[in-house]
């Protein structure tokens, strides 16, 4: 374990190094998105996530399955903020109880593991959720919808942090069960294996509910999947022990 707690300076220098770094560039990324609206769209059709149907004839690039954790709306502060935030709220403590190698291997399996289940559920639920969810905002007919998202699946773009972030609060819970956190606009302490297991039953039913918006709920759960198997996977390498510092 790697203790950045003694390290002078500031508290953004407090930091550990793995976590300032991917907030430093998540927020630059996302102020060039912001700052052009022309280069903005470039960078989110370049680096977002594209449905790999039949990935040579569509913009999807494996590359991406990458690149898109580092895309967010450009339109909004919020999508980015709150990545952001938590990133820092649990980000900082895990690579101080991992040490940043480990920490970052983690962030990246879980930010690629709901990429992968992302394309999944694409692949699975477009003709009836996707098309439906069209069909509401627009009015269009749904053969019409459809065949433009044969011609154009592009259309299919996810982008953000959240499934990565999402791997995160896992890896909290499950280091740090009884402890107690505050959740948002509930003014008593939640345990942290609850509040994940509230946060992953809230995202299963808005994922299965057909009213997707534009909220990549399973990507979320995908993110905690992939890092609850790599959790499992550390701790039967290290004996089945339960303390995380020993990791």
């Amino acid at each position: 374990m790697t203790d950045f707690r003694t390290s002078a300076g500031s508290w953004w220098q407090r930091i550990p190094p793995v976590t300032r770094n991917l907030i430093i560039i998540n927020l630059l990324i996302w102020i060039i998105e912001a700052a052009s609206s022309s280069f903005g769209r470039h960078l989110v059709d370049l680096l977002g996530l594209h449905f790999a149907w039949g990935w040579t004839d569509s913009d999807f690039n494996p590359i991406q399955l990458v690149t898109y954790m580092f895309i967010h709306d450009p339109h909004s502060i919020w999508h980015v903020g709150f990545n952001m935030f938590t990133l820092w709220m649990f980000g900082r403590i895990l690579e101080q109880t991992w040490g940043s190698r480990r920490f970052l291997l983690y962030y990246f399996v879980c930010g690629i593991g709901a990429a992968l289940v992302q394309e999944l559920v694409w692949a699975l639920t477009w003709h009836h959720d996707f098309v439906q969810a069209i069909v509401s905002h627009t009015g269009l007919l749904p053969e019409v919808v459809e065949k433009q998202l044969a011609i154009h699946p592009e259309q299919f773009i996810t982008m953000g942090a959240s499934g990565a972030v999402f791997g995160l609060l896992l890896a909290f819970a499950f280091l740090f069960p009884d402890l107690p956190l505050y959740f948002m606009f509930i003014p008593v302490p939640v345990k942290a294996k609850y509040m994940v297991i509230g946060y992953a039953v809230i995202e299963f039913f808005l994922g299965v509910s057909g009213n997707m918006g534009t909220i990549a709920h399973f990507a979320h759960l995908g993110g905690m999947l992939f890092g609850l198997i790599l959790l499992l996977y550390w701790r039967h390498k290290n004996g089945g022990r339960r303390n995380p510092f020993q990791y």
